[in-house]
Parts: structure tokens; C-alpha cells; sequence
């Protein structure tokens, strides 16, 4: 394999893809992702083979990976002409997880490094285009066409912005399309200070957010056209504690008694 180096924050794209391939070896996966399976796998042969290694610990991820699909599935079937705006799109398999109809032209975008691992280790498709860029220059937004509705996707990319940052692409997004929706995550305020003491994080190059928001309904303020629909849980998702492993449930019962911690992510959607 063509050795393609990540650094800092894009190195986070690997637990994340390795919850998603770990899930797919469940009797009955939340996802049910059989690409990341394959690309981890080709990524790193092992990443299995050990205790830890086999642990679905990152089953709260695949949780809002699904929260994300099923959202875009149902505003998709509704829009059947729109354009997706994948932003920070890492080696998620989303484009084939929902298999959008031909009338919806797809985009997935990320850094030069991660766009070209994707070009190698998934396949192309028809009305599916990458575009290696960082998020911020907003030059990107030239290559989409317009005047149609745009649904934007942004898994785990947001806490990595800063707020100033966060705001522009909103109201960027906003003011190039007609209608349409943004669904992303956020973390309150206190997960973005503490990140950059989080040992997780740290392993991945020095990874910290850079912006956090205790009330992320309020970011509508920020566009006229903006309006706040409504959030899906994740730490304590009926679906988490249905489908995980017993050990895994217990885990995330104890951890949603943390103050904060139940909200510490929130999956959140707007229309405009």
C-alpha cells in the first residue's frame, strides 16, 4: 500500500474507523459497515487481533455515524435532486452505507491525504466526487453547483474548528444554497478546554478542539435563514444500550452518570 503519511487531527479518522469495522463483527451491528471492516483491515491487519484491540468501547461513535445516515437517508428521500456536502469526510463509507439515486450529486471532502487514501482504498462511483481541500478555504464551495438543495454533513469536524471558522462555513453554506439542511456534532465548552489534556487525543499528534457550545441551538442566531431542528442522543442512545455488548453497556451506564458526560456530544440538525 502506498504509504501516505496523516498528521495531527487527521490521524483521528483511525478509532473511528476502527469502531465502525469492529461493530460490523457484531451478530447484530449498528452499522453494519462492511467497508471499513475491509479498509481497516488493509489499513492495519492486526488491529483485531488483541484484548483491547477487540474492544467495542467506540460503539458511541457508530451510534452517531447511524444518527448522521439516517438523517441524510430521510432528508435525501425527500430531495431526491440535492447536493451532499460530506465535509471532513475521513475514510467514512457513507456515500455507499446510503447509495444515494443518480439524480443526487455527492462530495466528499478532506485534506489532500486523507482524499488520496480514499482514492485508494475505496472504490469510485458515478455523481461521487473528492475534493482534497481544508474545510476553511472556502474556495471549495465553487466546485458545487447551486441552486439546488444542499445537505451538509460534518461528523466529527466541528469541535476541530475554531468558532470563527465554524461560523463561516455555516453562513457560507447557508447564503450558496436555496434551501436545505446542516447536521453535525458538537461539544460543550468545557470538552474543548479539557482537550487538550485528553490522553486520547494526544495520541494523535498533539489532536485538541478548538471550540466548544453549551447551547448549539443558538448558533441560528448567526443566519437570518438558520433555524434549529432538533438533536439525536449518542451516550445514551436506546440503540447503544440495546445493541452493544454487555460489558460496553455497563461501561456507558457509568459514564453517563459523570455530570455532562450523557451531552458531552451532541448530534444536532438545522434547516435553513
Amino acid at each position: 500500500m502506498k504509504d501516505t503519511e496523516l498528521v495531527g487531527v487527521q490521524q483521528t479518522l483511525n478509532p473511528v474507523l476502527k469502531a465502525k469495522a469492529l461493530d460490523n463483527r457484531l451478530p447484530d451491528p449498528i452499522l453494519g459497515d462492511e467497508h471499513a471492516e475491509r479498509v481497516m483491515r488493509r489499513l492495519d491487519p492486526a488491529y483485531d487481533k488483541d484484548r483491547f484491540g477487540r474492544s467495542q468501547i467506540g460503539l458511541a461513535a457508530v451510534v452517531r455515524a447511524k444518527a448522521h445516515d439516517d438523517w441524510a437517508r430521510s432528508y435525501l428521500a425527500d430531495h431526491p435532486d440535492a447536493v451532499v456536502l460530506h465535509l471532513g469526510c475521513g475514510l467514512d463509507a457513507r456515500v455507499y452505507r446510503i447509495d444515494p439515486p443518480p439524480t443526487v450529486d455527492w462530495y466528499d471532502l478532506d485534506y489532500p491525504s486523507v482524499i488520496a487514501l480514499r482514492r485508494e482504498l475505496l472504490p469510485p462511483r458515478e455523481h461521487y466526487t473528492l475534493i482534497a481541500s481544508d474545510v476553511t478555504d472556502l474556495t471549495w464551495l465553487d466546485r458545487v453547483p447551486r441552486g439546488r438543495p444542499a445537505l451538509m454533513i460534518a461528523e466529527g469536524l466541528v469541535p476541530y474548528l475554531t468558532e470563527p471558522d465554524v461560523r463561516r462555513l455555516l453562513t457560507s453554506v447557508v447564503d450558496a444554497f436555496p434551501t436545505g439542511r446542516l447536521q453535525f456534532d458538537t461539544t460543550p465548552v468545557w470538552a474543548w478546554r479539557f482537550s487538550r489534556w485528553d490522553p486520547t487525543l494526544r495520541r494523535y499528534g498533539g489532536a485538541q478542539f478548538h471550540c466548544g457550545f453549551d447551547d448549539p441551538a443558538a448558533l441560528a442566531d448567526w443566519h437570518p435563514r438558520l433555524e434549529y431542528v432538533d438533536e439525536k442522543p449518542m451516550y445514551d442512545a436506546p440503540i447503544l444500550m440495546a445493541k452493544a455488548p454487555a460489558g460496553t453497556r455497563r461501561l456507558y451506564r457509568v459514564l453517563n452518570l459523570v455530570p455532562g458526560m450523557k451531552r458531552s456530544t451532541r448530534i444536532v440538525r438545522f434547516r435553513f
